[in-house]
């Protein structure tokens, strides 16, 4: 039920922005209604909230160009959702080339941003939870915050990273596992 509002909502969107009289203020009737959840997507990608903001106004900048062109083929937010995601894996993409650095350089980087965080305590269980979910790969962890933070379903997952439904289930519980595993040694030491 609270879906099909919400579907119904976005073609009202959508429908705005297909008018040359309404599309701005459809455009930011979309940026309130997603801004939230594609900045906390990408931070959790990259820590920084500087690096978010960048990030999410690209995304933002890529949507108003290409939501013309949008097919409805998918629901709208799986459709921001894909957008994010793509263009926080080519920022991440181009601050590895630009330190020249290998993967685990650039993952040991994103845990020293989340150490330099505000407010760190690494006492805190929050904060154990974000240091294990940084550890992991980059793919699982997309996964692991796309199903633990935002809930999303398997299926649109899918779509967003392009992959099966399938693998991000064995993704998911292998980050499960290794969350577990990380929170487990953090709490016997």
């Amino acid at each position: 039920m609270a879906q099909t509002a919400i579907q119904i909502e976005d073609n009202v969107i959508l429908a705005s922005f297909k008018s040359e009289q309404t599309r701005e203020m459809a455009f930011t009737q979309l940026v309130q209604k997603y801004q939230e959840k594609l900045y906390w997507h990408i931070r959790r990608m990259v820590v920084e909230h500087e690096d978010t903001n960048d990030i999410l106004q690209n995304v933002f900048i890529k949507v108003w160009k290409n939501l013309g062109d949008f097919r409805e083929e998918a629901n709208l937010y799986t459709w921001l959702y894909r957008i994010a995601t793509n263009e926080t894996l080519t920022w991440i993409d181009q601050q590895k080339r630009r330190a020249s650095a290998s993967l685990s350089d650039h993952e040991t980087a994103l845990e020293n941003k989340l150490v330099a965080q505000k407010g760190f305590d690494a006492q805190k269980i929050e904060w154990k939870l974000q240091q294990a979910i940084q550890a992991l790969p980059e793919k699982q962890r997309i996964v692991f915050n796309l199903r633990y933070y935002d809930e999303m379903p398997y299926e649109e997952m899918a779509t967003v990273l392009d992959t099966s439904a399938g693998a991000l289930k064995a993704s998911y519980h292998h980050a499960v596992k290794k969350v577990e595993a990380f929170l487990l040694g953090e709490l016997n030491q």
